[in-house]
């Protein structure tokens, strides 16, 4: 709920064209675009997928290995735009595994950030001293290009920019 203004005016609650005005910042060579999904570690893919069909009723993908990243992937699609991903470790040397052992039960793992040209992105983010996970972008999950950016330069959160499509 927005709070209100002396004036009646709705306070906190930016309108969605004043939201878009701000989602390219002065002067960048490229513009952020919708979070893309979360991302949930998990570590029993069959039964988290399980809950978020039978007990949410979400349309939940076939499972997707993705080598590239040590993972295996199910999206699940909450209606329109908005998508989890369930992420699992595809092999012992997967990052998820080190990230299950020090969180049993699994959690968020990232969110996703679509933008409108992933290089320039990617320079931007490293002249202001923030560091990316890789020296080139892959291909990610949904056929795009993608880099991860360092939680500790991104307030403790892991950032994927993602290609917008």
């Amino acid at each position: 709920m927005a709070l209100r203004g002396l004036i009646g005016r709705t306070l906190c609650q930016p309108s969605w064209s004043s939201f878009r005005a701000l989602s390219q910042g002065p002067g960048l060579p490229f513009s952020l675009g919708k979070v893309n999904h979360v991302a949930i570690a998990v570590p029993d893919m069959n039964k988290a997928a399980a809950m978020y069909k039978n007990v949410l009723g979400a349309h939940v993908s076939s499972e997707e290995p993705q080598p590239e990243h040590g993972v295996s992937t199910i999206f699940v699609n909450l209606g329109g735009d908005t998508q989890i991903e369930l992420i699992h470790p595809l092999g012992d040397t997967s990052p998820i595994a080190n990230f299950l052992e020090k969180n049993e039960m699994g959690g968020i793992h990232h969110i996703s950030i679509e933008v409108s040209d992933l290089k320039a992105a990617i320079t931007q983010v490293k002249a202001q001293n923030i560091r990316t996970l890789a020296p080139e972008p892959k291909i990610g999950a949904h056929g795009v290009p993608v880099m991860f950016l360092h939680p500790k330069d991104c307030g403790g959160v892991l950032v994927e920019l993602q290609q917008m499509e």
